[in-house]
């Protein structure tokens, strides 16, 4: 029985769809209307319980949050090798930035798109502190984990394609040369 995504291309769900197609996963789209509140319906909350997208059905496996999407998915099809394997000394880089992509870079970005104040007890660093680390993490590689594209890649990638769509640029060369190479991917989301 092939895995459901609840999905509506104006969310976050397009992060799990892009790790679904560079895993060559076999799935299907459940589409959500947003206008019609079904995110909120009592049968999607037993799905995510947060009523918001992306949530993925695998079997009796639920899960919702784009890190723990990308994780279940790189683990689920390690032919694709989205993911260091279990024991790789990079492994622990790779959890990291997994996490760092919602934890840090999507609050510093929404912050920064709305030109909110960035106080440093909020939890997140400020973009640029954000930027400085994510170029620090390129090396000198083309992606992340230098020529191997990971899920770290799409899960921190998607941040900055994120940024683009709402008109804004990371004003970092190696920034901008990084998600050009990932928007360039077959399976990367098309900007319209």
């Amino acid at each position: 029985m092939a895995m459901k995504l609840y999905y509506n291309p104006q969310s976050r769900a397009v992060i799990p769809k892009w790790m679904l197609d560079e895993a060559g996963a076999d799935y299907e789209i459940v589409p959500i209307s947003f206008e019609k509140r079904e995110h909120k319906a009592p049968e999607f909350l037993k799905i995510n319980p947060a009523g918001k997208l992306p949530a993925l059905v695998d079997g009796r496996t639920r899960l919702f949050e784009n890190p723990a999407i990308g994780l279940y998915v790189a683990e689920k099809y390690p032919q694709a090798k989205l993911a260091p394997p279990v024991g790789s000394p990079d492994r622990g880089r790779y959890l990291s930035l997994m996490v760092y992509s919602t934890a840090q870079i999507e609050p510093s970005l929404s912050d920064s798109l709305m030109k909110l104040p960035q106080p440093p007890a909020r939890g997140w660093n400020d973009i640029e502190t954000v930027k400085d680390v994510v170029e620090r993490e390129l090396g000198f590689g083309p992606y992340l984990f230098g020529a191997q594209f990971t899920a770290a890649d799409v899960m921190v990638g998607s941040m900055f394609v994120w940024q683009r769509m709402f008109g804004g640029r990371s004003d970092r060369p190696k920034i901008e040369r990084y998600i050009e190479r990932l928007l360039a991917r077959p399976k990367a989301p098309k900007l319209g």
